[in-house]
């Protein structure tokens, strides 16, 4: 890989977080216009193979959560907090998923190892920056006006994290169960749709709710949608084949940074200090875990290699013995026995 394909995955990427806060942003603006959450959340939604009940309920429950409530609740927060507080929030997710795996036996923890500590002391320091933007607010830098539920957007876009690392942590099974990743995400967002169709029917009463008042608000759905979710899918899923999920990973507050800056600017949302400080630390926690995952992945890879070395030397010691013992039998059936025992 030379030249501009080196490239190629960076540039990807930065569009992607370029993506995102535009989602936030755009959502914002719309939200603040008097559209329901919920009703946005159902526009934004909008996708079918042979499927077991066990996959159904998998799906169902995945959609359920990871999607429907997930965006539910992430949405009205952004409303009642800011955009650049999801933003910021939403880096808590390796932390978050860290946890949740070491708590059901899917993530190993030996306090007798560098990369361990690292993935402890960042998921530390994820949690009380997180602490920090929402507790200590302190004097503010930018911007008058203010939000006067902001301790109750926060707390539902923390909720929203723990939605996401619960679906990432739920793809194990489900993708096991259903392993047609295409299909299965065609179906999970055909479930959310109805999913988010409901709870929107259930929260918003006024028919009036559903009508777009305006071409922002058509413009911010759509570009969710389309943008948000499909596109960035691909993309993601593009740069993930090309340089890994660490590297992706590594981009996530880059949408924390340019969301921060052009709220504070075009939607006049409050910056303080506290919050800052909080982000900073999220921030950092977010790369102390993503090294400390890092280093587990190569020990993990030189250990693959390290047992294949050794299969490959035992069988060619068995083949030498073999030859020497048997000189005169060096049929095709004597030499393919030692891979059988292998």
């Amino acid at each position: 890989m030379s030249g501009i394909d080196y490239y190629k995955p960076v540039m990807a990427m930065i569009g992607m977080q370029l993506t995102y806060a535009g989602v936030a942003l755009s959502t914002r603006a719309a939200l603040l216009q008097g559209m329901s959450p919920s009703v946005f959340v159902f526009y934004r939604r909008s996708e079918r193979s042979c499927l077991g009940l066990r996959s159904f309920c998998l799906i169902f429950l995945a959609s359920l959560v990871g999607v429907a409530i997930n965006q539910n609740i992430y949405f009205e927060g952004i409303y009642l907090a800011s955009s650049s507080m999801g933003s910021a929030l939403f880096n808590l997710v390796p932390a978050i998923t860290f946890v949740a795996a070491f708590v059901i036996g899917l993530e190993k923890v030996d306090i007798r190892t560098l990369r361990s500590i690292a993935k402890i002391i960042g998921t530390v320091l994820c949690v009380g920056g997180a602490v920090s933007m929402v507790l200590l607010r302190g004097p503010k830098l930018l911007n008058n006006s203010g939000g006067e539920n902001w301790l109750v957007g926060s707390f539902l876009l923390f909720g929203s994290s723990c939605c996401w690392s619960f679906w990432i942590i739920f793809q194990v099974p489900v993708s096991a169960s259903y392993p047609d990743h295409l299909s299965l995400s065609a179906w999970m967002c055909f479930m959310a749709t109805l999913q988010s169709g409901t709870i929107a029917l259930f929260l918003e009463h006024n028919p009036e709710a559903w009508i777009l008042h305006s071409y922002l608000e058509l413009a911010s759905c759509l570009y969710a949608g389309i943008i948000g979710s499909a596109t960035s899918f691909f993309v993601q899923a593009w740069c993930i084949s090309r340089r890994g999920p660490l590297f992706c990973a590594m981009f996530s507050p880059l949408a924390t940074v340019i969301v921060t800056i052009f709220a504070s600017i075009f939607l006049h949302e409050e910056i303080y200090i506290g919050s800052l400080i909080g982000a900073v630390g999220v921030i950092v926690g977010l790369y102390v875990v993503l090294w400390g995952k890092a280093q587990e992945h190569k020990e993990l890879k030189t250990d693959t290699v390290s047992i294949s070395n050794d299969d490959q030397s035992t069988i060619a010691e068995i083949l030498v013995d073999g030859s020497s013992k048997n000189m005169a039998c060096t049929s095709t059936t004597d030499l393919e026995k030692p891979f059988l025992f292998v």
